[in-house]
């Protein structure tokens, strides 16, 4: 009688412990996949069921290479780690969800054998890193805003003194030449350093602090289209996938039309020699992001895409300096100008290319809290 009543007892203490960790696993931000000795799926946490966009009752007994694919040597370790019980831990690792469509993800993951109740198996444990890759990407990128912003600064000084006194000299000279003729070449050299200081002005970016105000996005947007249908009448489409629960933003439009205007241009001239050549438009919200350092409740994303040749990967990590162009008309001047825009505006301006596609995000606080220099 009293064994029977301690090993029901025994079992009901087993029965909650295990609730009890399975609670604490479903909270975890840690995906976790226990596996079996042949790798078949026996359990996975909620973190798993969103990173692998698979379902845990659904997968339960499906083998891990029908929701995980990684290198050659993924599944090999993974079998080694189990027949030598030795656990190992990988970092920054790309591995592929093939229930999310092959989607790629960014992980750290360990490893661990164990045996219970003479089973055998696998914990499986995947650190997503994405976040943690965009933040430090994000900061990296805003660092180089700075950077630039100052040498270019500086730059601009040291040219138009200078330039200032060049152009003071030929005047002076020219009130003392007694020939027409030769007021010719002191007119060249003052027409010239005033199309060097105004392209030192350009380099600057706006010459003027945003005039913030309330403004609707998509109107903004839709002044930009309608600059660029006219420019193209033929063979471009533009695709708008608006959200209209937008609210308005405190920004300065003007300078936002031509922060657009400036991708948006320079996608549908690459588009020229494209078939069925398309731009999309798409404005998302997203909640509680970090730009910088500072924590904004509401942010506007504005996504232009296109399905153009792309842009050359030597040029992806020099595309918003001053002067960098893809055309050998362009001042490469544009990007540069838009990104000083979106950065007193406190967001941030990204882009990501491959042939066929080329994607830029643009992330605008709702509102503006402190003025970005």
């Amino acid at each position: 009688m009293v064994r029977n009543l301690q090993s029901a007892f025994r079992a009901w203490i087993e029965h909650v412990m295990e609730a009890s960790y399975r609670h604490i696993l479903e909270h975890q931000s840690t995906a976790v996949v226990l596996l079996d000795s042949s790798l078949h799926v026996t359990y996975m946490n909620q973190s798993a069921e969103f990173l692998l966009a698979a379902s845990n009752d659904r997968s339960r007994g499906d083998h891990l290479g029908m929701l995980l694919k990684g290198d050659e040597d993924f599944e090999r370790e993974l079998e080694v780690a189990l027949s030598n019980e030795q656990s190992f831990t990988r970092r920054i690792t790309t591995l592929r969800a093939l229930q999310a469509g092959g989607r790629e993800i960014v992980v750290d993951y360990t490893v661990t054998p164990f045996t219970e109740c003479e089973l055998s198996g696998l914990l499986l444990e995947l650190q997503p890193l994405e976040r943690l890759l965009r933040i430090n990407r994000e900061a990296a990128q805003l660092t180089l805003q700075k950077t630039t912003r100052h040498l270019v600064r500086g730059l601009a000084h040291e040219i138009k003194n200078p330039l200032g006194g060049i152009r003071g000299a030929a005047q002076l000279l020219a009130r003392e030449l007694d020939s027409p003729n030769l007021s010719e070449y002191t007119d060249v050299i003052i027409e010239e350093a005033d199309r060097l200081r105004n392209l030192v002005d350009r380099m600057l970016g706006p010459n003027q602090l945003p005039n913030f105000r309330s403004a609707n996005l998509h109107r903004v947007l839709e002044r930009v289209r309608q600059l660029i249908a006219a420019e193209h009448p033929n063979g471009l489409r533009i695709e708008r996938d608006y959200d209209p629960s937008i609210p308005e933003l405190q920004c300065d439009p003007d300078q936002l039309v031509q922060a657009f205007l400036n991708v948006i241009r320079n996608a549908a001239q690459a588009l020229e020699e494209t078939d069925d050549a398309t731009i999309t438009l798409r404005t998302r919200t997203v909640r509680q992001l970090t730009i910088g350092s500072e924590r904004h409740r509401l942010v506007a994303r504005i996504d232009v895409i296109d399905n153009g040749p792309g842009i050359p990967q030597d040029m992806m990590e020099r595309l918003f300096y001053p002067m960098i162009s893809g055309r050998a008309d362009g001042t490469g001047l544009g990007l540069s100008i838009t990104q000083s825009i979106i950065a007193q505006h406190g967001g941030l301006i990204e882009c990501e290319s491959e042939p066929g596609r080329t994607h830029f995000t643009f992330l605008l606080p709702v509102e503006i809290h402190d003025e970005a220099a």
